[in-house]
């Protein structure tokens, strides 16, 4: 016999619903007991409810001692395992085959450079200068400066300057507690999962913007003296803003005796910004079509130059995105669609249609 909800009464309905609430307790309790004080005999011993001939069984709740649970794996079990030594000629090529970023490019080579002859002078039992590998990146958004940062933690392992080479990124909600003393602690968590590797710090400047008594200060404290006491395995790189992260380096002595490599990030240039567009297409299965060219050209011109939120690398990714979207929208109004159609983003792909005829109209408006 099968019952919905109109085949039992509204109080038996509530009663199996307390029911099922009550097992659960029963569960928590059981974990509880066996915690604390090991009433497990005590809590298997509590009454049973069994519902009435004819009423469909209270769902069964699973409950396992503790003890008998998979065990969770310790912390240091999870923590991040030591990425592949790669090939440091390899990781050369592919920083040299990003689009644009020549000063950045130059930059790299030359701590690689730094690097490889200093471990050549240790083997050869000579003196080597101190190296502070921390990092100051500065420039607007969408520059590539997460996708160094990501770069520079493998080329740091290969060199056996890391001994895992991961990147942990972050920004200040992720240092920053709301309570005094916790912002320590939130930061030490983040840092311990961050060594043998690189801690990523983007828009860092807020962390100091806020005033003396705000808790990024406390977690700039913890910051640098764990930079200190893992000096050996642990690179830090800060990003954001040029100006603001001039004013963040300077805000505390200990952070301007740290951080003294600058890599600064210059905006794309416009053909840059469509080689990425290009290289977009390539790698998702796309191709531009011919009369798109210039289309795409003049609305990346324009977007870059009057929305300060376009984010280069990143506007771009956007726009590809959206032109993907109203391909799909346009193919799926046709009733055959060949592989051709199905690779090829048109110029009526590039523009929201309800704003290519809102522009039209203010056109027309301004020309009557």
């Amino acid at each position: 016999m099968r019952y919905g909800d109109d085949d039992l009464p509204k109080q038996e309905i509530i009663r199996l619903q307390n029911q099922v609430i009550r097992e659960m307790t029963q569960s928590n309790l059981y974990n509880i007991g066996e915690d604390l004080w090991g009433l497990h005999e005590e809590i298997e011993a509590l009454p049973q409810i069994t519902p009435p001939p004819g009423y469909p069984p209270v769902p069964e709740i699973d409950f396992v001692p503790k003890a008998e649970k998979k065990q969770e794996l310790p912390k240091e079990a999870k923590a991040e395992q030591p990425a592949p030594v790669e090939d440091i000629a390899k990781l050369r090529e592919e920083l040299e085959s990003l689009i644009g970023l020549e000063l950045i490019k130059k930059e790299v080579d030359g701590l690689i450079n730094l690097v490889t002859v200093n471990k050549l002078r240790l083997q050869h039992d000579l003196k080597v200068e101190e190296l502070s590998l921390h990092m100051v990146f500065s420039g607007n958004p969408g520059t590539g400066k997460t996708m160094i940062a990501r770069l520079m933690s493998r080329i740091y392992h290969s060199l056996g300057i890391l001994s895992k080479g991961h990147l942990i990124e972050v920004d200040r909600g992720g240092l920053v507690a709301g309570f005094v003393g916790q912002t320590a602690i939130k930061t030490k968590e983040v840092i311990d999962k961050a060594l043998g590797g690189v801690l990523f710090i983007d828009e860092a400047y807020a962390l100091t913007t806020r005033g003396s008594n705000d808790y990024g200060q406390e977690a700039v404290e913890t910051l640098l003296k764990v930079m200190e006491d893992n000096r050996e395995d642990l690179i830090v790189i800060v990003a954001g803003y040029v100006e603001l992260m001039n004013d963040f380096v300077k805000s505390n002595p200990g952070m301007e005796s740290r951080f003294n490599r600058f890599m600064y990030f210059p905006d794309y240039t416009l053909e840059e910004m469509m080689a990425i567009f290009d290289l977009r297409c390539k790698s998702s299965g796309y191709v531009l079509a011919e009369d798109a060219r210039e289309p795409l050209k003049q609305i990346i011109k324009e977007e870059s130059e009057d929305n300060i939120a376009f984010g280069n690398a990143r506007g771009v990714r956007n726009l590809f995105e959206q032109a993907v979207s109203r391909q799909a929208n346009r193919l799926a109004r046709q009733q055959n669609v060949t592989r051709e159609q199905l690779m090829e983003i048109m110029k009526e792909d590039l523009e929201d249609p309800q704003e290519a005829e809102k522009a039209a109209n203010e056109k027309d408006t301004q020309d009557d």
